[in-house]
Parts: C-alpha cells; sequence; structure tokens
C-alpha cells in the first residue's frame, strides 16, 4: 500500500501545530466589526477517496475486481465580484476605528495622568505613553440644581401651594416620660396564653 498521501498529511498537520499562532479576542469596543470587508478568499483542500468496482460474470474465469485509489490536493481561490471592500471603505473604516480610540483615550487619559500608580505600572505601558501629555480639565458639576432652582421660584410666586416633597418629618419635643403601652388584640391575647 503507497503511504505517501499519509506522510504528506502528517507532515502538514506537523506544519500546522509548530507554525500556528494562537488567536487572540478582538476588543469589540473599539471594533465593533462593521470594519471588516473581504474581496475574496483562499482554501485548501486535501481529498482520498478509495473505492473497488467488482465484476462478477456466470462464468468464473471473467470475473474480476478493480481497486482504485483517488487522491487530490487543491487549491481554491475565490474572488466576490461586487464586493464593497473598496479601498475607499478601507480608509473610511480605519479611520473610524482610529477616531473611536481617541475619543475613549480622551475620556480617560485625565485619570491616567492623575494616578501615579498606573504611571508606574509595567502593565499600563502603552497606555501611559498615548496619554502623556494630554490634559484634560476634570468636569465638575456646578453648584446646586437647575430643579431646586425652577422649583424656588415656583414656590416664591405661589406661596399658598404645597408641593411633594415639602413636609418634613417633625420628632416630637419631649422625648422623656413612659412609653405608651402596646394595643394587644384577642386573638393575641389568646395565642399568648396558648404558648
Amino acid at each position: 500500500m503507497d503511504y505517501r498521501f499519509t506522510a504528506i498529511l502528517i507532515l502538514m498537520l506537523t506544519m500546522l501545530a509548530f507554525f500556528a499562532e494562537p488567536a487572540y479576542p478582538r476588543n469589540e469596543y473599539l471594533n465593533d466589526g462593521s470594519n471588516t470587508c473581504s474581496t475574496g478568499d483562499v482554501s485548501v483542500s486535501i481529498e482520498q477517496r478509495d473505492y473497488e468496482s467488482r465484476y462478477r460474470h456466470y462464468d468464473s474465469t471473467n470475473n474480476y475486481s478493480s481497486p482504485s485509489d483517488d487522491r487530490s490536493i487543491r487549491l481554491t481561490y475565490r474572488h466576490y465580484l461586487g464586493s464593497a471592500c473598496t479601498r475607499e471603505f478601507r480608509e473610511v473604516q480605519t479611520e473610524n476605528v482610529q477616531l473611536k480610540q481617541q475619543l475613549e483615550l480622551m475620556k480617560m487619559c485625565g485619570k491616567v495622568n492623575n494616578n501615579p500608580t498606573i504611571q508606574r505600572n509595567e502593565n499600563f505601558k502603552l497606555l501611559v505613553s498615548k496619554c502623556s501629555g494630554i490634559i484634560i480639565p476634570e468636569n465638575k458639576k456646578p453648584e446646586g440644581s437647575h430643579w431646586d432652582d425652577l422649583k424656588d421660584g415656583y414656590k416664591e410666586e405661589n406661596p399658598d401651594i404645597k408641593l411633594m416633597g415639602d413636609s418634613k418629618l417633625l420628632m416630637p419635643k419631649d422625648l422623656e416620660g413612659p412609653l405608651p403601652e402596646p394595643v394587644i388584640s384577642d386573638n393575641e391575647k389568646a395565642w399568648n396564653e396558648i404558648d
């Protein structure tokens, strides 16, 4: 039996094991998948078929068998007609990804630059290098609330109207003295007597 095809298959699997690199996950936050496009693909396939034809005749001297092996290696290239993956499309998608990254850095660089532990940590070396020299003022909320200002103005114009949230719980001033006796119903008294 001829083992050349099996040897080629083993050799290709060995090369795949030694030269293949691991697949890493994509960051879907910066890459939403809309920037991937394809104009075609290349595929390699290996195929082996073994079959045998038997011919049986009424005369036993005329019987025969014809074993046959069919082995093939195919390299296929497909080019997609009418693909939207043009050079201009790829340039726009690359620019969009760069803009997303810059907007995210603009949001986070203020926190990165204000935290000295991140700057000393080697794991954040790339992030610190991207944020170096970027000064972003902290967004401080103004004192008070526009809603409270509108509500106070409405109360001044309409002093007789009580609005929701205006009532306050008042505690009694005299907290000394005995506590009132709890009221016990007849059912509770009956249960207490059983216990």
